[in-house]
Order: structure tokens, then sequence, then C-alpha cells
């Protein structure tokens, strides 16, 4: 018996696909002295040349998409439906309509090239503009010449197939950015540059003529003409906010907000009318513009990622609807109980069906976690989120798609509440005391003025300018802009929190819970031997010949492991497939079986059989060997779960999947206890929340829809994806699979931030207790406040930025020695 190999020597010569650039592997077609890797790449090729737009190869980068072999005449008929096509139009008049559809397949400036291009391929297409950070394209097209089918059509044929959910289907797609935000910090900040430089002369005291005091009138009326729509429009939403936390009885950042706003504008308008001073609208806009921005750093997120998907988002919108021989598409929504629908290859089953084929191979992964996919047979019950593997399969339905098994998923306590109640965040904590002592301290400064000193002006003079200078600002602005710098580091380093929340949750981490499949390990890779005699390239290239030919997960893996062998273009005789058992195929007179140990015929006694994945392989009726596929684990995996503990964070495993690789994982979670294998996805919420009734901060770390109650669950959930763009269930957090090593270095800068906003709000303590000292006499001019006030929020900003630059720096500046120097 030996372990498998071949040399150098035995390889063919490599080839590169002209038009996606990947190695041709599996064949080599020649095309107008081109090489393509298969006729899906020399399709978009022959379509771009006919079009004229062969230029797109000469473009810097340029690496295009191969369209998707498994798309069928008919996939998009559905749009054409009145029904759906109004849900998915922006605009129309009658003459042009416009569309705006997601291309998840979007990556380089090629692409925008092509889509912006559309219009060469079929002049019915108007315009193409791409949004590429949200890798969108929104389309404006002739409806009475070309229809969204045959748009569909044309986009999945040059590689950019449209995300379509039935999120789009029902109207529920989430703006992804607001851009009434914008607006109000421009008008803000429009209002308040004017404002300064029409107060400019009251500053100084300066000109005192008649002629000057008819100018003081006019710059007041048009400081107050210019105040009032930062009063009813950029403000609102403090005001708004404050309300509504005063009627559910309690005091959030915005209610002393509010209030100093309100009586800075009321103070303002008072001297303005009766001509006492020339108030604070400057103060007044300045303070409202320095917080919308930070209010913009707080609400920025990552507008080409959904943190917040369910079941709906990743069913098609339609299905294939058998009725008689005739087969029609139609919404999953409409779906009833008893009807035929056909599943091909790799689509998801959207309803609880029984199945009426013979025989189905069906992927539970994305609903249980067990990565390999088990048999069924007819008159077999079929749930929701299984992915069929190999032929078509027909299949009656049981439940409607909003009645399905995977649909319970989403019914469970965990995905009707919210995370992180905002008034026991750092923030809210601090302000619900800071708040308080302001409210306090001014209303004792206005009590003494207004009765004791008998200085009515004064009291409310001093009542204003204490709220103003006091008020929460510097500690809205300390931690916005301290997180919203936060987020932004993050990203640059592959992990996307939600929210500032989010991170805040971060810091106080101390348990971690990793799913396995596809999370710990590599979904697209796995570590294959093969045991038995030797092979010589001829048979090597019979059994990749004849893999090639499924579409078994591991006959894939078994394909790719190959890279050196050719697949030969000479035909199979008497090729036959039995799904869940295997392969035989005749190469001339030579009989190949591959396939299970029954398959081959190779019996295995009780207790003989390896629990990793075997597919055996037999030629002429003897047994070669067989090939044992492994999960290959992500690499620094072991130090990744040391550096944790040493940080005194526990860590278990939670894996849907059969008990392999126990012996392996307890070495490197160093208890078996902490290891727990074919859980259930109610069973993963249940341990999360058994956790937290411990007392622990849990992070889970999944990656399948299996995974999405014990994400929700607890306080982080994690979404580990190699495709951030493509797979992301409801989380808080999603992370690049080859940046999962640097968690402990994300932990830690998390709890720097919290740091950070703690001194930030120590340096605001000492402007404000500046600006009190003059506010309570009632001595504070307006010169001083309308410069105190901005330079409290610069000293503010610019801290936050530097420490947290600085933290990032420390924390996850050397990407490739973060985990080395912590153990």
């Amino acid at each position: 018996m030996s372990t498998f190999s071949y040399s150098k020597n035995d390889t063919q010569t490599s080839h590169t696909c002209y038009h996606c650039g990947e190695d041709c592997k599996d064949e080599v077609l020649h095309t107008d002295n081109h090489t393509f890797c298969c006729e899906g790449c020399v399709l978009v090729y022959d379509l771009l040349k006919e079009s004229d737009l062969c230029r797109y190869y000469t473009i810097d980068g340029a690496q295009g998409i191969s369209p998707d072999p498994g798309f069928f005449n008919g996939k998009f008929d559905y749009l054409d439906l009145p029904e759906v096509a109004s849900k998915l139009i922006e605009f129309t008049d009658g003459k042009l309509t416009a569309v705006n559809w997601y291309l998840p397949k979007m990556h380089c400036s090629s692409c925008i090239w092509l889509l912006e291009h559309l219009y060469r391929l079929n002049p019915a297409v108007r315009s193409s503009v791409v949004n590429f950070p949200e890798k969108k394209v929104r389309i404006t097209f002739e409806a009475s010449q070309i229809r969204l089918s045959a748009l569909a059509t044309l986009l999945t044929r040059i590689g950019y197939e449209p995300y379509l959910s039935l999120d789009d289907l029902e109207g529920k797609q989430k703006q992804k950015w607001n851009r009434v935000r914008i607006y109000k910090i421009g008008i803000a900040g429009f209002a308040f540059g004017n404002i300064m430089m029409l107060s400019f002369p009251e500053y100084f005291h300066l000109g005192q003529s008649t002629s000057d005091q008819d100018l003081r009138l006019l710059f007041g009326a048009l400081n107050f003409a210019l105040s009032l729509p930062v009063l009813f429009y950029c403000a609102a939403d403090f005001f708004k906010s404050a309300w509504s936390a005063l009627k559910g009885r309690y005091l959030n950042i915005d209610a002393p907000i509010a209030l100093a706003l309100l009586c800075v504008y009321l103070l303002s308008l008072y001297q303005f009318i009766f001509q006492t001073g020339p108030g604070y609208f400057d103060s007044f806009a300045g303070a409202v513009f320095f917080m919308l921005i930070g209010r913009y750093f707080q609400d920025k997120t990552y507008a080409g990622i959904a943190f917040d998907r369910d079941y709906k988002s990743y069913f098609p919108v339609a299905v294939s609807v058998l009725n008689a021989d005739t087969e029609t598409r139609k919404p999953i929504t409409e779906l009833q109980k008893g009807d035929h629908i056909l599943v091909r290859n790799e689509e998801l089953i959207p309803a609880d069906a029984v199945l009426k084929s013979a025989k189905a191979l069906i992927d539970y992964s994305f609903v249980t976690g067990e990565a390999e996919p088990v048999e069924r047979t007819k008159g077999d019950t079929i749930y929701a989120g299984g992915k069929q593997k190999g032929t078509a399969i027909e299949l009656e339905v049981l439940q409607r798609v909003s009645q399905s098994y995977l649909t319970q998923l989403w019914n469970n306590e965990a995905f009707n509440k919210e995370k992180g109640d905002p008034n026991q965040t750092l923030a809210g904590r601090i302000n619900r005391y800071f708040s308080l002592t302001v409210l306090g301290i001014a209303v004792v400064t206005f009590l003494v003025w207004f009765f004791v000193l008998n200085n009515h002006e004064t009291a409310f003079l001093a009542f204003t300018t204490t709220l103003l200078v006091a008020c929460p600002c510097a500690l809205l602005l300390s931690s916005t802009f301290t997180n919203g710098n936060l987020l932004s580091l993050f990203g640059k380093n592959r992990f996307y929190p939600k929210n500032a929340h989010t991170i805040e949750r971060l810091s106080h981490i101390d348990t971690v819970v990793f799913d396995k499949t596809g999370t710990i390990t590599l979904s697209d890779d796995a570590v294959i031997d093969y045991v038995g005699r030797d092979l010589d390239i001829d048979e090597l290239t019979i059994i990749k010949t004849l893999a090639v030919q499924s579409s078994h997960p591991l006959s894939r893996l078994i394909v790719k492991h190959l890279p050196g062998i050719a697949v030969s273009r000479r035909e199979l005789s008497g090729f036959t497939e039995v799904a869940g058992k295997g392969m035989r195929a005749l190469w001339g007179k030579t009989e190949v079986k591959i396939g299970s140990a029954s398959w081959v015929g190779v019996t295995l006694e009780e207790g003989e059989a390896n629990r990793n994945s075997e597919v055996f392989v037999s030629i002429n009726g003897q047994i070669t060997g067989q090939f044992t596929i492994k999960s290959k684990y992500r690499p620094e995996l072991a130090e990744t779960i040391l550096a944790l503990k040493k940080a005194g964070i526990q860590t278990f495993l939670l894996s849907g999947d059969k008990p392999t690789d126990r012996e392996y994982l307890t070495g490197i979670f160093g208890d078996a206890s902490a290891i727990h294998f074919e859980q259930k996805p109610q069973e993963k919420l249940d341990f999360i929340q058994k956790l937290q009734n411990q007392g622990g901060n849990v992070l889970m770390v999944g990656d399948g829809l299996n995974d999405a109650g014990a994400l929700r669950q607890s306080e982080v959930g994690l979404a580990v994806s190699d495709d951030i763009n493509n797979f992301s269930p409801a989380c808080d957090a999603i992370v690049e699979g080859a940046q999962l090593s640097l968690l402990p270095a994300y932990i830690r800068l998390a709890k720097s931030g919290q740091r950070i906003i703690k001194q930030s709000f120590a340096i605001s303590l000492l402007y404000n207790v500046a600006g009190l000292s003059f506010a309570v006499t009632g001595a504070l001019s307006p010169v001083i406040a309308a410069i105190l006030m901005p330079l409290s929020s610069i000293t503010i900003v610019a801290f936050t930025t530097a420490a947290s630059n600085i933290a990032a720096s420390r924390a996850t500046g050397k990407l490739t020695n973060v985990i080395n120097r912590q153990v």
C-alpha cells in the first residue's frame, strides 16, 4: 500500500483562459488564436466580438466572469409577470423603464466598463450606470423592445447574473444609505459658516454708528433666517429622539442636547427681537453641525454588506412548476400544497415536499451543518433549505413557503428582540449621571440668579450657556467619532461590524463559540490521501475523467486535487451514476467504478468504517485503493484558540456534522467537554442561552443558516465568509475567512476603543469645567461661546481619530505576526 503522488514530468502544458483568466484544467478550447477554459467563456467572447467590445480585454486587470453553467432558457420568465415586474421596476413612464439590480460578481474596473456598455450589446438599453461600492447597476431600457426576462438573460450570458430574492418580490428591500443625513450636514454647515461670518463684527464690538446699527439689524435678521432650517430640519432628529425617550419615561443622551439647543435658540430669539444682544445663532448652528457629523460616523456602515438576511434572501424568486407535460416558472410565494416542482442541480428546495423521482442526493449543510449529502428515495419528505446534487428531481409541495420547516428557524424569540440596549452602552451609562448633573447645575444657577440676585436676564443667560457649554455633546462626539473611526479601521482589516453598538459588545466578550463546517474548516478544500497500489498516469486520467462527470462534492474535490492530470476528451461508454452510491463507466474495454464501499464491492466490518468520507476505486473488478477525504482546517486555528485562552476567553465548538477529528480538535480546544457534535440549530441556540444564563458574554462564530439562531441569540454573532457579498446570515459582524486568525486582535481593538472613549470624555470635562466657571457667572460672551464649543469638538475629534488609529496599528498593524506575538 502507498500514498498517492505524481511527478511534475507527468503534468500537462498549462493554459490560461483568455476571458476569465483561470487555468484550463479540464479542457482547452481554441477560438481566434485564443484559449478558453469552457464553452461559456467562448460564448461571452463571441458575444463581445459581435458587438465590437473586445477592447474590454485590453483594460488593465480585465478578468471576465464565466457564465453560470446551470443557466437554462426560461429561467427568468417569471420576471415578465405583472405582479413580479411591478415590484422590481424602479421607474417607468410607459416608454422608458428603469431597474436597479444587485450584481454580486462585479469586482473590478473592467466589470464597470463592460456593464456601462450594455447598450452596445442590445440597442434597447438606453443607459446603464454602475454603483460599484454597492455592486449595483441602474439600467434604463425601452420596455417595448426588451422584456425584463431578456434583460436578466443578457446580464447572465456575460457572467453577471442579477441577485433577486423574495425580499425584492415582497418589496422589503432595505435602504442601504439614507442621503437625508448628508443633506442635513450640508445645510447645517452652510448656515454655521455664514452665521459666523455675519456675526464677526459682534465678536469684536465693531461699528457703533447709526448705519452700522442698521447693518447689525440686517445681519441679525439674516442669522435668524439661516437658523430656521437648522432648527426645523437639521436638528429635528435630536428633538424627536428626546421626545420619544421622555414618553418612554427615561432620559437618553439626546434629551439634554435637545434642551440645550432649544434654550440656546429661544434666548437667541429673545435677544434678536428685543435687541438686547446678538444671540447665539452661531453656537446653535455649530453644535448641530458637529453633532450631525458625529452621527454620520456612528451610522455609517458598509453599503455592500447585508447583516439581516433571513431565509427569504437565499431562496430563488421563482421555481419550475410541472403541469402535465408543461414546465412553467412561478413565483415561490404562489406555490400551493400539491404543486409539482422541478428542482435542478445546485438549486435550493424552497418548500417542504415529497420526492416523486426515484432518487435524490440532498445537501443539508445549509440548514443542519452536516457536510456530507444524504440519499433520499421516492416518497421521502425533503425539507426546505436542502440543495439538490445531481440530475433534476420532481417534488410535490407539502407546505407553502411561509409554513415550511426552515421558516420555523425564524420564529424563535431570539429573532424578535433587539440586541444591545442603547441605555446600557458606555455613553448611555455615563449620560445617566452626567446629564442629570448638568441639568442640576443649570437649574441651581438659574434659581440663584433669578430669585437670590434678582437678575432675570442673566438667569436665562447663565442657564442657557451652562447647558450649551456643559451639554453632553462632547460625550456624543467622543463615542461616535471613536466608534466611527474604528468601523473604518475594522473594515480595512476585513472585519465588518454592523454598527457602533457591536464594537462595544465585542469589547465585553469572555466566551467564543465556533461552528465547524465552513467556519474553522475550508469549505472548498480538503485533505485527500490515496491509500492503495501505485497508479500510473493512464489510470489517474481515467479516474479524473470519470470523476469530472459528477456534480457530487466528493467527486469535485478529487478532480480539484488532481491538478496535473488532464481530462481526456475520449468518450466514456456505459456511463451510470447512482445518487449516493457512485459511478461506473467503460474506458474502451476497461470497467471503472468510483464510489462507496458497497458500490465497488468492498465489505466493511462493523466498526471498521472510517468516520471520514471515503471514495473507493476499482478497475476491472479489482480494488486499487480509496481516497480518504478529511476536512481541511483554517491555518493558525490552534494559535488562534490558544491566543483567546491566554486572553482569559473560554472557547467551545458546536458542530452539526458527525464526530470527525474529535481527537485532533480536543488537542486544539484542550477539553473534550468543550466540543459538541451533531448539534441541531435549536440545540446550538439553547447552548448559547445556557452560557448566557451562567453570566457569559458570548461571541458565536458561524457561517450557515443553521447557525442563524445562535448568531442572533449571542451578544455578538460573527459570520465567516470567503465572499462577504455572497453570504451573510443574520449577524452583527462579518469577517473574511482568511482573517479569522485575527479574532483575538479584533477583540483587543474593541477594548481599546472603550478606553479611548473614557479618555476623550475626561478631556471634554476639562473644557466643561473651564466653560462652567464662566457660564454660572453669566459672564460668558458670544465670542467665547462660539470659539469654545467648536474648539472642544475639534479637539475630541482629533484625539479620538489619532488614538484609535494608534490602537489599530498596535492590534492589527502586523497582520501576519499578531498571533505569533501572542503565543
